[in-house]
């Protein structure tokens, strides 16, 4: 009998700051997201590392006590990788890689690193490698010898010309040729899109690993891949689905993040605009994460980056069935009733209940639960925006002028 494979995890520390921005709590919660992170990667946390700062050191990010500390322990317990929370500046970075003498990632390395596994189709593969070399490029010195080769040799390069100059210029060729692709490649797609006809768009939106390609799984009846980990789908996936007499399309897109790369923004502008061109979002919500309510805010603000704040959504709370909540006994006067504290039935009569009754659902999409109220209120949103795109059409709307007149 073979012995099954075993899966080796490179060993990973990971490091943070606390700022006057950031509190312990807060720190917690971002190292928590990135443990995950690192964990879909294919790495395995050994420790955390954080220090509380007013801002971040230029030129090491920590202090030097802090750094000595990091690095006795990376030499004794044989850490391959250190990974920070925040972004740091290629200066940071060289640094940083000289006194650990280890690999030096920072958070947007890492969720490159992840798309770039993620990555299936071609498309997507494309605008994955063009996101790190926007990333790589100014980041190239000391880094040369990573570099693959792909052009160079006799009468190539200019006079007196380093191995750096000559790496940059390969990287610029490189991004030009990956935008001109990616052009190509989206012309091809707004003429697919523009081919799909006049029917409603809806695009599932929502944090990553909050449950929508489960959903689309389960409204589409597609086969999209799931998994729990975090970008498990990349390409957006666009499904016709039919509810009562209603059709419309369904796209399932990449999830979003906090501190989401900018370089990623700019190269899934074809996948984001499933989402700008959608008429109606369908913005998942994982209700038994204990900070969803960040990740709304989140997801609301990259939709305002977009531009794509302003259209019909529907909030589904998904994961109901997962929903734990802390209880405090009937004798225990110390502690604090906090949000922590909430049922599903006190969290809807908060803000919750501002969006109204019509633009709220809470669900679960590997139980179905609540799924006939989901199709219902989706259905019913569907038809507002189909009512208006095509007025007088009897077989669908037999009531639409009894409709109009009680609106």
């Amino acid at each position: 009998m073979l012995e099954k494979e075993k899966i080796n995890f490179e060993k990973t520390v990971l490091v943070g700051i606390v700022t006057q921005f950031q509190n312990e709590d807060k720190l917690k919660e971002y190292l928590d997201e990135l443990a995950f992170l690192t964990f879909t990667a294919g790495g395995e946390v050994v420790k955390r590392f954080w220090q509380k700062l007013d801002r971040p050191n230029p030129k090491t990010f920590l202090g030097t006590g802090k750094m000595d500390e990091i690095h006795l322990f990376v030499k004794e317990h044989a850490i391959s990788t250190v990974i920070f929370d925040d972004e740091l500046s290629p200066s940071q970075q060289k640094n940083i890689s000289k006194i650990l003498d280890c690999k030096v990632l920072d958070r947007t390395n890492l969720i490159l690193d992840i798309f770039a596994q993620r990555a299936e189709t071609s498309y997507a593969r494309t605008q994955v490698e063009l996101a790190q070399c926007q990333y790589l490029l100014p980041r190239l010195s000391g880094m040369w010898t990573h570099l693959e080769r792909q052009k160079g040799g006799i009468g190539l390069r200019g006079p007196g010309e380093t191995e750096i100059e000559t790496d940059r210029r390969i990287v610029r060729d490189r991004i030009a040729l990956l935008k001109e692709k990616i052009r190509t490649i989206d012309k091809q797609m707004a003429v697919q899109r523009s081919n799909r006809g006049a029917m409603v768009r809806v695009a599932l939106v929502g944090y990553t690993n909050v449950g929508k390609s489960t959903l689309m799984n389960a409204v589409g009846k597609s086969d999209v891949f799931v998994e729990n980990k975090l970008f498990a789908t990349l390409d957006t996936t666009v499904r016709k689905v039919v509810v009562k007499n209603l059709p419309f399309l369904l796209s399932d897109t990449v999830g979003f993040i906090r501190k989401l790369p900018t370089q990623l923004i700019e190269s899934f502008k074809s996948t984001l605009d499933e989402v700008r061109e959608a008429d109606l979002l369908l913005h998942v919500v994982d209700i038994s994460h204990p900070d969803f309510e960040e990740h709304i805010e989140s997801v609301n603000q990259i939709l305002t980056d977009i531009k794509s704040s302003d259209k019909p959504t529907l909030m589904i709370f998904n994961k109901i069935d997962a929903y734990q909540h802390d209880i405090i006994a009937e004798d225990d006067l110390t502690t604090e009733r906090t949000r922590k504290h909430y049922t599903l039935e006190e969290w809807k009569q908060t803000w919750m209940s501002h969006l109204g009754e019509d633009h709220t659902i809470f669900i679960s999409a590997t139980e179905k639960a609540n799924f006939e109220e989901f199709r219902e209120k989706v259905y019913e949103a569907v038809r507002k925006i189909h009512i208006t795109r095509f007025p007088y059409n009897k077989f669908l709307y037999p009531d639409y002028k009894d409709a109009v007149e009680n609106e």
